[in-house]
C-alpha cells in the first residue's frame, strides 16, 4: 500500500470541455477540501478548471500512476469520461466513483442532484466497491502478436472502409463456428452489454452474471446470431486474407488498432477487473427502467415492495 502519510487523496477526473462538469467539478473539490480531504487534479484539467493546484489541498497528479495512493477516482461526466479514468488507473486498480452529466449513464453512481450525499458518502467512507469483468485483447498475425490491449466494455472488430464489408471467421474455444461478411463483430463483457452489444442487437446481461458475449454487426449468414459464452471462453475473430482493404480494432471505442487481412484476434477475461463504486443498492432492474426511461405503469408486484420503492402511482390494495 502506498503511504499516503496520513491524509486522504481523491483524483478527480472530469469532460472539462463542457460548462456543467467544470461546475460540479470546481463545487465537489471546494467540499472535499473543507473537510479535510486532498484532491488531486490532472494539470491541463486544473488549468481548465482553474484550479490552483499549489493551492491548500489541491495537488497535480504525476504522469505516471496518476491514482497512486488515491482512495477512489471521483469521475464527473458521462460514460465517456469514466472509461477515460479507468484508462488511466487501470493498472493501479483505484475504484471509480462516477457522478453522470451524460445521457444514459450506465457506469455512473451519482447523479448531479446527489451532490450533497455523495460528498457526505466520500467523506465517511460509506460506500462499497464492485469489482467488473474486463476483456483482455491480443492480436497476432503470421503467428507473432502485434497489438495487446484490454476493454471494460467491449473489443469490437469493424471494417475500415465504409463501402465495403470485412470477411471473418469467428472461433469459440478454439473450435471454428462460422465465416460471416458483415460490418463487425462486438466481443463484449456484461457491463458493456448496454452499450455497443445493446445497439448491436446483443442481449442485456445482469452485472452479476460472468460471461462472455460476440455479437455480429448486419452479418450476411445463415447462422449470425448473438453468443453468450463461458468466462474461460476464448473468442477468437480471423480477418480473411481475401479480404479487401484493413479493418479495424477498437477497445472501448477509445483505442485502435489497424487490422490487416490475415489478422487474428483474441479476446478472453481479463487479469485485473475494474473497480466501481457503488452508493446505493440498487437492483439493475430498477437502473434499467431508470436509464431507458422504460415503461412499468400498471404494475401491482406486493403493497410492501411498493411502498419500500417510494413508489406513489400504486394506490390500490392488492386483491
Amino acid at each position: 500500500m502506498t503511504d499516503t502519510g496520513g491524509l486522504r487523496r481523491v483524483l478527480l477526473v472530469a469532460h472539462t470541455g463542457r460548462d456543467d462538469a467544470r461546475e460540479v467539478a470546481r463545487a465537489l473539490t471546494k467540499a472535499l477540501v473543507a473537510h479535510g480531504l486532498v484532491v488531486r487534479v490532472i494539470p491541463d484539467e486544473a488549468a481548465d478548471l482553474g484550479l490552483d493546484t499549489a493551492g491548500d489541498g489541491i495537488e497535480p497528479a504525476p504522469d505516471q500512476d496518476a491514482s497512486a495512493g488515491c482512495e477512489l477516482v471521483l469521475v464527473i461526466g458521462g460514460d465517456g469520461t469514466i472509461l477515460r479514468a479507468a484508462e488511466l488507473t487501470h493498472d493501479a486498480g483505484t475504484p471509480l466513483l462516477g457522478v453522470n452529466l451524460g445521457h444514459v449513464g450506465f457506469l455512473a453512481e451519482a447523479e448531479y442532484e446527489d451532490l450533497e450525499s455523495t460528498i457526505d458518502a466520500i467523506v465517511g467512507g460509506r460506500y462499497a466497491i464492485e469489482d467488473r469483468f474486463t476483456l483482455d485483447v491480443t492480436v497476432h498475425r503470421d503467428g507473432e502478436v502485434v497489438a495487446q490491449t484490454w476493454a471494460l466494455n467491449e473489443a469490437s472488430v469493424e471494417k475500415a472502409a465504409r463501402e465495403r464489408m470485412i470477411e471473418v471467421v469467428v472461433e469459440v474455444d478454439g473450435r471454428p463456428l462460422s465465416r460471416w461478411g458483415c460490418d463487425g463483430v462486438v466481443c463484449a463483457t456484461p457491463t458493456g452489454s448496454t452499450a455497443y452489444n445493446f445497439s448491436a442487437g446483443g442481449p442485456i446481461v445482469w452485472p452479476g452474471v460472468e460471461a462472455l458475449l460476440m455479437v455480429p454487426i448486419s452479418a450476411h449468414a445463415l447462422f449470425a446470431r448473438p453468443l453468450v459464452v463461458s468466462p474461460a471462453s476464448v473468442l477468437a475473430v480471423e480477418v480473411l486474407a481475401r479480404t479487401d482493404g484493413f479493418g479495424v480494432l477498437w477497445a472501448d471505442g477509445r483505442r485502435a488498432f489497424d487490422l490487416p487481412p490475415g489478422a487474428r484476434i483474441e479476446v478472453r477475461r481479463g487479469a485485473r477487473p475494474v473497480r466501481l463504486v457503488r452508493l446505493h443498492e440498487a437492483p439493475f432492474t430498477d437502473r434499467l427502467v431508470a436509464k431507458f426511461g422504460l415503461p412499468v405503469e400498471g404494475w401491482r408486484g406486493s403493497t410492501e415492495r411498493r411502498r419500500r420503492l417510494g413508489d406513489g402511482r400504486h394506490e390500490e390494495t392488492d386483491a
